[in-house]
């Protein structure tokens, strides 16, 4: 058989069709397994959380070297140091990474990038505010917390290396959230262990003295801080601005836009007064413990140093929830937003109450950790077989918090915190006015755990986190 010919049929270039455009990569934070996702960015938060733990532990244990009035004097500054890292972290850093995170999902980088730029002035402006506030008025609010002589001397001079370089915390804790909001957790998490190991070795160097480096006492332990700080903050800079993160802060012809700063602070702001409650909750709590005696206040401590060690599992959870939910929201995705939430609580309810309500049936389990004597012994374990069954509330209240982050409505579990406020401080005022017995302070302590878990889950159910729907408009008819 001869071979056929067929001719050609000419096209035209122009009616050529076009070829189909390729699929948009997907974002993991996005379109990934929700329990999944949210683990393996909860990892690194949960080590670098607990080396910071061991950081804290360590800095007392060399600070006791240097005497009891070194130890009171810890104990004076360590609420305002540990307030100031609460605020500039979990608060405002959580207002960060969720503007970053909701701008991602959007689809509008150039956004988070101008996001990025406006945060690190918001934290500078912060960190001065604090520097010139704690310089100016430290010495008196130490001494109104009770500061005296030698003790209240070695306070001030912490307080003024701390806190003469309190933009350095703040920067950090700024530069953490931006990466945070871009889905980033390790690199964060990998300088908060190092930090942590740094400020160890700096801190014990510069406050007991080494070889040829002089004993500078309290004032080198915050300065080893602060190095350590900086050392953070030079590895986060160079990365964010060699083009390495996902976004790169537009320094360069900024232009101050008034809608980014409302952004990052109508989550941050808000979120603020979370930390400043708590710390408030607890310093009333422990007031009126106190007049029960050194031994149920010692026996306290040890129960609420669990429930401080747990709570930073919640709190891992919460950070990794924040980009995730930010950015669901961003692309309009409420029903993930809700289910990322919901997940992220589930977590944290039932790793705390794993680990809590067990210690709580076998309570010497940790008591034996910390003291011999038999008086403090018998009050925590009453305060923990009373208590610790509902720190699982105080995980599911934490990241109820982080999750409102992500979605921008921060406000119900902030408000949470305002109720668990005023149920301790009228409870315990009723309570004393009435005879009443330290366990029924513990009882309290745990019931308002369960009023600030139930309170900040129905926040969340209550609470709108999609766009205000709009009034269809009017149809006008047809002209005949």
């Amino acid at each position: 058989m001869s071979d056929l010919g067929v001719a050609e049929i000419p096209v035209d270039e122009k009616e050529r069709p076009l070829p189909l455009p390729e699929a948009p990569a997907k974002n993991a934070l996005l379109d990934g397994p929700i329990l999944r996702t949210l683990l393996w960015l909860a990892w690194p938060n949960v080590i670098a959380l607990t080396a910071g733990t061991c950081g804290v532990i360590a800095e007392t244990s060399y600070i006791g070297r240097l005497g009891v009035e070194s130890l009171a004097a810890m104990a004076l500054v360590f609420p305002i140091v540990i307030l100031t890292m609460t605020m500039s972290g979990g608060a405002m850093g959580g207002g960060v990474a969720s503007a970053i995170a909701r701008a991602i999902g959007a689809g509008d980088l150039d956004r988070a990038s101008t996001l990025a730029a406006h945060a690190l002035l918001i934290g500078l402006c912060f960190g001065l505010t604090f520097m010139l506030g704690m310089l100016i008025f430290g010495p008196a609010l130490l001494e109104l917390l009770g500061g005296r002589g030698n003790v209240l001397t070695q306070a001030v001079a912490y307080t003024q290396i701390f806190f003469g370089g309190a933009v350095v915390p703040w920067l950090m804790n700024t530069m953490s959230g931006i990466l945070r909001g871009t889905g980033n957790m390790k690199l964060p998490s990998l300088l908060m262990l190092s930090s942590a190991i740094c400020q160890i070795i700096l801190g014990g160097t510069l406050g007991l003295g080494l070889g040829p480096i002089p004993q500078f006492g309290m004032r080198g332990v915050a300065a080893g801080s602060l190095i350590a700080y900086l050392i953070s903050i030079s590895v986060m800079s160079w990365y964010l601005f060699s083009g390495r993160a996902r976004v790169i802060p537009k320094i360069r012809g900024l232009r101050i836009r008034m809608p980014m700063f409302i952004d990052i602070l109508k989550v941050g702001a808000i979120s603020c007064f979370s930390p400043l409650q708590s710390v408030l909750t607890i310093s009333i709590f422990t007031h009126m413990l106190a007049s029960f005696g050194t031994e149920i206040l010692a026996g306290y401590g040890i129960g609420a140093r669990l429930e401080f060690m747990l709570t930073s599992i919640a709190f891992a959870v919460g950070i990794a929830s924040v980009p995730m939910v930010g950015m669901a929201v961003g692309a309009q995705r409420i029903a993930r937003a809700r289910k990322i939430a919901w997940t992220a609580g589930l977590v944290a309810f039932v790793s705390v109450g794993a680990v809590a309500v067990p210690i709580a049936a076998f309570p010497d389990i940790w008591v034996n950790l910390f003291t011999d004597d038999a008086s403090v012994r018998a009050a925590s374990r009453q305060y923990l077989s009373t208590a610790a069954p509902m720190y699982a509330f105080i995980g599911l209240a934490t990241t109820s918090y982080f999750s409102s982050q992500g979605a921008a409505k921060v406000l119900g579990p902030v408000l949470a915190q305002t109720a668990r406020l005023v149920f301790i401080g009228a409870g315990g005022w009723w309570l004393s006015t009435h005879g009443a017995t330290a366990q029924n302070f513990f009882v309290l302590a745990a019931a308002s755990m369960v009023l600030l878990g139930v309170l900040s889950c129905a926040s969340v159910m209550l609470t709108r986190w999609g766009p205000k729907p709009r009034p269809a408009a009017a149809v006008r008819p047809a002209l005949l």
